[in-house]
């Protein structure tokens, strides 16, 4: 247990930030595993539709630290590859 002032609001400010990117952390994976169901369905129009909001979710979690930069882009390439593969295929 924390012994001074300083270390108490430490260990208060650890769990309020442990909470805030756990929950943070199961936004950004639900985003992107519905959007690899909408993937699977092969329903263009979805996909176009969702890969926005993923985005979103993608780049404010690189935005509070919570993935680096490369994982973002690495992500968001990946995705957009799926989506402009679904294009040319006709799918």
């Amino acid at each position: 247990m924390p012994i001074t002032k300083s270390a108490e609001k430490a260990l208060r400010q650890n769990q309020r930030r442990k909470k805030q990117n756990t929950a943070r952390k199961s936004s950004m994976r639900s985003a992107i595993k519905s959007f690899k169901n909408i993937v699977k369905s092969n329903n263009k129009e979805e996909m176009a539709k969702a890969i926005p909001g993923l985005y979103k979710t993608i780049d404010k979690m690189r935005k509070v630290k919570l993935i680096k930069p490369g994982k973002a882009n690495r992500l968001k390439s990946q995705f957009a590859k799926k989506l402009g593969t679904m294009r040319k295929t006709g799918v």
